[in-house]
């Protein structure tokens, strides 16, 4: 590699950490006035891909100086028990926000999912009514 390309290239792990820090600041500021943010990821069945990729956002969270609740659900599950667990969740004074991990199983309906989660705690902004306003702003 050329020392004009290594010029160009980005340090991808020392910006994260640097994005990292800001976020734990900023968090620690928020936690002298209020209480400790919280997140709440729902991973259904056992795909192991995905509970790696979920281990990761909570051990992100928790490196922000958030607290994560993880609840790992069976692949089996019903679509009205993942429902009335969205529903406690979006209930839930302390839960600031809620990411469900997709792909879901096939017996549960991804759309009615994210519609359920409460937009204002739809952390991947998936929620139809955050989809528009990033389409309008």
């Amino acid at each position: 590699m050329t020392t004009e390309m290594q010029d160009k290239l980005i340090d991808g792990k020392g910006t994260a950490a640097e994005i990292v820090a800001e976020i734990a600041d900023e968090v620690k500021v928020f936690c002298e006035k209020h209480r400790r943010p919280r997140l709440a990821v729902a991973v259904v069945g056992d795909n192991p891909a995905s509970k790696v990729y979920v281990r990761s956002k909570v051990r992100a969270a928790e490196k922000c100086g958030i607290e994560s609740e993880l609840l790992e659900l069976p692949r089996d599950i019903s679509s009205g028990d993942l429902l009335s667990q969205l529903d406690r969740l979006n209930a839930d004074p302390k839960v600031d926000g809620i990411l469900v991990q997709l792909p879901l199983p096939p017996q549960i309906d991804q759309q009615n999912v994210i519609e359920r989660i409460s937009p204002s705690k739809d952390v991947d902004g998936f929620h139809p009514y955050n989809l528009g306003r990033l389409v309008s702003d």
